[in-house]
């Protein structure tokens, strides 16, 4: 379940929680709080039973939103509502998320321009959804295992000719009677920078 996050002006007492890991009214049992209104406002620290009877007043829950932080801070608002919406968030992004496939594309030593061309349109449509592409050339008999540097220079004119939506992801390598690479869309290849630079 996504987490709920305090306000802006307030980032030193944000965490990242699951909603089941919430402590809503009676499970509040600190003596002190700092508050936070329904606005979204900071109103300072309370003891607990005035936090809880503001929030009474209200007709809302006190939720307990930065248990570590000293004094804890806790939110008034509507927790069911607060769930349902978190709940409805969470579909959202489950529909727009996409599963990444790898996609794979066969050549041979001796393949002709115009056969190279249309698999490097396919190539390309498949970067563009986001997709993984296999670049493999196969060799049939023996006579085309003498060409692998054939197949190493086809391999790297591919990956030149999509570099505008794609970029190698793991470099042409041979696996008994075939050489393969792997290309992978660039915003992909993008967001695994940010992820190993963090």
């Amino acid at each position: 379940m996504r987490p709920f996050f305090c306000r802006q002006d307030f980032n030193h007492y944000q965490e990242v929680l699951d909603i089941a890991e919430f402590f809503i009214n009676e499970q509040i049992r600190d003596k002190e709080v700092r508050l936070i209104d329904d606005s979204g406002e900071m109103l300072g620290i309370f003891p607990g039973r005035d936090a809880q009877k503001m929030a009474d007043d209200k007709n809302l829950d006190l939720v307990k939103i930065s248990p570590n932080a000293k004094p804890p801070v806790c939110k008034i608002m509507d927790f069911s509502k607060f769930k349902f919406e978190q709940a409805k968030k969470e579909r959202e992004a489950r529909k727009k998320q996409k599963t990444q496939d790898t996609k794979e594309l066969w050549l041979t030593p001796n393949i002709d321009t115009h056969d190279i061309g249309v698999r490097v349109k396919r190539a390309i449509e498949f970067l563009k959804n986001g997709d993984k592409v296999k670049v493999t050339v196969r060799f049939r008999h023996g006579r085309e295992m003498g060409r692998t540097e054939t197949a190493f220079k086809i391999l790297n004119d591919f990956a030149k000719s999509v570099e505008e939506y794609g970029t190698v992801d793991r470099p042409p390598k041979m696996e008994q009677r075939r050489m393969s690479m792997f290309l992978m869309a660039k915003k992909e290849h993008e967001k695994k920078k940010e992820e190993k630079s963090e």
